[in-house]
């Protein structure tokens, strides 16, 4: 048994938390899943595709912003997201390399 996280997770993992946190919920999932790759997309396309009301999506892309699991960029009124690619492959490689590692 290893006791050495029982207080408190790595400092690298602390982002980690966040991701499965926004991850863990259906209707971010399926705005997840909304975008092709290499996509960006704004609030009203993404509200187009949705069975959520607007500013259910906007709290939502919101959760995933803050985890990371989505970047974005304002560009005049409109504010566009992206699936932050380079950030989940690095917390899932984290995520296995541990698996690999310790279990």
């Amino acid at each position: 048994m290893n006791k050495d996280y029982s207080r408190a997770i790595p400092q690298a993992w602390q982002h980690m938390s966040r991701v499965f946190t926004a991850l863990g919920d259906e209707h971010r999932q399926r705005i997840l899943l909304t975008f092709e790759r290499g996509e960006r997309l704004n609030v009203s396309q993404i509200v187009a595709v949705s069975t959520l009301s607007r500013p259910a999506v906007s709290h939502h892309l919101k959760i995933l912003r803050e985890a990371g699991v989505l970047a974005s960029e304002k560009l005049g009124k409109e504010v566009f997201f992206w699936v932050n690619k380079p950030f989940l492959a690095e917390t899932f490689d984290n995520t296995r390399a541990y698996l690999e590692e310790h279990l």
